[in-house]
């Protein structure tokens, strides 16, 4: 059977369906991902001597350099302006026919909640929430790319993005994905290569009859999948 029509069968046959979706879901939104050529890991030469990508988006930069994680942050991680693109209409029209049951990102760019979906678990938070450090008092989404400096709460608590960084415990919307991600029939993986440990363990949840993966190179987890598509997402879920 042709893939796509494969997909569509897939997604026909059940209303049990979860999605995990990667950095690659957004690129089309005009969001670099990470590691991608237009990233801020393919920058990494210009980057000051001792400075890695990974340490510009860590908690020891947040609060031992908060100047150079700020600067980062403003510069890079600003993309409140982007919009929904087709892979995200898609699944909100799938959440409306009562198909898909969650959406798993591990984006923090909060598109599929702009495309209308309601249960999303963001597993690395979201750019769209910032609070005080120290008395949890809630920012709006702007409050960080429209100040200058370091920005403190009246308390005096530093005022951070509600982003899980390097170095940071994952949030209770992971655990209670995996728990969501156990019980379904239908896992579609998409834009992501899996190579983070703490995703592959989302995939290893899955017990249940239909695993795709959808990505542009392999996965570890290639050998489980029942399919396996390398076009773009627009394509695809341009077709269905």
């Amino acid at each position: 059977m042709e893939p796509i029509k494969q997909l569509q069968a897939i997604i026909d046959g059940s209303d049990n369906i979860v999605f995990i979706g990667g950095a690659g879901v957004s690129t089309e939104s005009g969001i670099p991902d990470f590691r991608g050529k237009n990233g801020l890991y393919s920058m990494r030469d210009k980057l000051p001597p001792n400075v890695t990508p990974e340490y510009l988006l860590s908690n020891t930069c947040l609060y031992f350099d908060t100047e150079l994680f700020l600067e980062n942050y403003r510069k890079n991680l600003n993309c409140l302006d982007a919009k929904p693109n087709v892979t995200h209409l898609f699944l909100k029209h799938l959440e409306d026919a009562g198909k898909l049951r969650a959406i798993v990102t591990q984006n923090i760019d909060g598109l599929h909640q702009k495309a209308g979906s309601k249960n999303v678990f963001e597993i690395h938070g979201t750019i769209w929430r910032n609070y005080c450090k120290a008395c949890k008092k809630e920012y709006p989404s702007t409050y960080l790319f429209d100040t200058e400096g370091v920005p403190h709460c009246s308390c005096g608590g530093l005022i951070r993005p509600d982003v899980v960084l390097y170095g940071e415990m994952l949030p209770q919307a992971y655990y209670d994905a995996a728990d969501v991600i156990a019980e379904a029939e239908v896992l579609i993986v998409a834009g992501t290569s899996l190579q983070v440990p703490t995703a592959g363990a989302l995939v290893e949840e899955f017990q249940g009859e239909h695993l795709v993966i959808l990505n542009d190179t392999p996965t570890p987890y290639d050998d489980l999948a029942e399919l396996i598509m390398r076009e773009p997402l627009g394509e695809i879920f341009g077709k269905l």
